[in-house]
Formats: structure tokens, sequence, C-alpha cells
């Protein structure tokens, strides 16, 4: 049984990888505003599990093997005020959220939703999301300028990550940091025990 990651960030493979699974990484390419569109008024939480959903099952409709469990994963920011974020797309969208987000903290929101898959057809699924807060330090406006000339945040949910140049500027999380990467381990780990499986038997071993 192959384990698929429904994603193209570098940061949950990474994560993976060091945590002793190499994904076979197959990339949904929904529509995440289609998606966002068809919802009635979702709750934060509902709506990134309901993202991860949606990237999972396409996914799993192209059958990229017989026998696997596929892992969809969605990451949105929950600012104090009430409002969630996804990714800046663009670079003043991200030196606008950097200058509002400075000195404070929010809440970072990851859905997964993991199908199991026998013979090319979906058997069963599960699906949950988790909440970490993360406490953004204060960059002076030439850093933050200098963090969007790399490009990193406009891609990223939030604006922000934490293995890579925004790490200088994060002051720390409450919770689970695999989550603040893309793909929680503990959440996927139990995930995966709601479909009877272990994650230990998806491990690759070290090599010698």
């Amino acid at each position: 049984m192959r384990f698929v990651l429904a994603s193209a960030s570098p940061a949950r493979l990474s994560v993976l990888r060091s945590a002793g699974i190499d994904p076979l990484v197959k990339v949904s390419g929904v529509d995440e505003d289609a998606v966002t569109a068809s919802l009635t008024d979702p709750a934060p939480a509902e709506l990134v599990t309901a993202l991860a959903q949606a990237k999972a099952e396409a996914v799993a409709a192209e059958s990229p093997v017989a026998e696997a469990v596929i892992v969809g994963c969605d990451s949105m920011l929950l600012k104090a005020d009430g409002e969630i974020v996804g990714k800046p797309g663009t670079p003043e969208v991200a030196a606008k959220r950097w200058a509002q987000n400075s000195g404070t903290e929010a809440e970072l929101l990851t859905g997964h939703a993991i199908l199991r898959v026998r013979d090319g057809e979906v058997v069963d699924r599960a699906s949950g999301h988790l909440s970490t807060t993360v406490r953004f330090g204060t960059p002076s406006e030439a850093e933050i300028e200098a963090y969007v000339a790399t490009g990193e945040p406009l891609h990223v949910a939030g604006g922000f990550t934490l293995e890579g140049f925004g790490g200088w500027f994060i002051e720390g999380v409450d919770g689970d940091p695999s989550s603040v990467l893309g793909i929680s381990l503990p959440l996927t780990r139990k995930l995966l025990a709601r479909l009877d499986l272990s994650i230990t038997s998806f491990w690759t071993p070290p090599s010698a």
C-alpha cells in the first residue's frame, strides 16, 4: 500500500521524509476558490477540512495506484479579528499582512483528509483539523521588504514559513509545530488509526 501526498508543497514532503515516509506525490489541481464558493458560510475549520477533502478526492479520482492512502491537506491563518486568510499571492498583499500581523498572535488552522483506496476505489475516509497558535515577531519595514522580496511568503498559508526565511520572524508556536509546516504528524497518525492503519507500516527503514 502506497502513501500518497496530494500536495505540491516541498515543506509537507520534507516533513514526511524526515519522519520516515517517502510518499508518492500527486498534485490535485483543485480550484480552491471554486470549492470555497460552493460552501455556504463555512466555519474556518470546516473550510480548511473541506479543501483538504477536495484535494484528496481529486487525486483519488485519478487512481494513481490500486492500493493506497491518499492524504490531502490545507492550511489557513485565522487572525485575531476573525478574518481567515490563505496565500497572499502578490508582494503587496504579503507585505500588508506582515505589517498587520507584526507583534500579534494568530491561529494556523490545518485541515487533513485521508482516503483509503482499494482496487482503485475509495473504501473509507477520515478527516479532521487542528489549530496552532503562532506568535509573530516585530520585523522592521526593511526586514519585511527583504522577506517579501525572497518570494517565499507569496505562496504559503498566512504568508509565512517556520522552516524558511520566515522563521527569523516567528517568536514561537503553541501547539503542533509540524502542522505549521503544513502536515500534522499527530493528526495524520490519528486519522490513519481511524482507518485501522498504523503509521509505522509506512515507515522507510533508515539507511545503514
